[in-house]
């Protein structure tokens, strides 16, 4: 076995990318303060083709040299858009047929194990501050909460790793699992 070679990869550039039919999941980020957690939330966001990011309340926005420097340029390739509030930002959704979940640890909570995406349904998936984590008012007009199960003492993920796991997991059964 070996590695293989950066120009093995098939990467796509930017404008194919844009061509690419996406995963039709929309990501939220709300209140998010940390520079890095962001650019590594839109990497993460471009492999897995997801079709676009909205930053809400006090989440910083590109052009930023450190978004910059955790996305890799995935600020050029993923959609996104700002929107001050995360509340107007659900009803809006809501009001175009997407089905909105809070990544939140919530009483009636579905474990993301668990969780089976409608075929030919849209969601949008909300994650909260570093420290707070979803606002309780998103919560509460949000369709549903998904939790990530943790076993350990701490049963707190970084936001970067919260995404990833959410995001893989709504990929493969979004993709592969029809």
């Amino acid at each position: 076995m070996r590695k293989l070679k950066n120009e093995e990869l098939q990467r796509v550039s930017v404008e194919e990318f844009k061509q690419i039919p996406k995963t039709p999941l929309i990501v939220i980020l709300d209140n998010i303060r940390s520079l890095n957690n962001i650019g590594s939330v839109f990497r993460t966001a471009d492999a897995f083709l997801i079709e676009k990011v909205y930053l809400c309340g006090i989440t910083a926005t590109p052009p930023n040299k450190d978004i910059h420097k955790t996305a890799l340029g995935a600020t050029d390739s993923v959609e996104w858009e700002y929107a001050s509030d995360v509340l107007t930002l659900i009803a809006q959704l809501k009001q175009q047929g997407i089905k909105v979940a809070s990544i939140e640890q919530a009483d009636q909570a579905v474990m993301l194990q668990n969780f089976k995406p409608e075929i030919n349904q849209k969601y949008a998936v909300i994650f909260g501050n570093e420290v707070m984590g979803v606002q309780q008012e998103a919560v509460d007009i949000s369709d549903f909460c998904i939790e990530i199960p943790q076993l350990g003492t701490k049963h707190s993920l970084n936001i970067s790793v919260s995404v990833g796991v959410v995001l893989w997991d709504l990929f493969v059964k979004m993709n592969f699992e029809k």
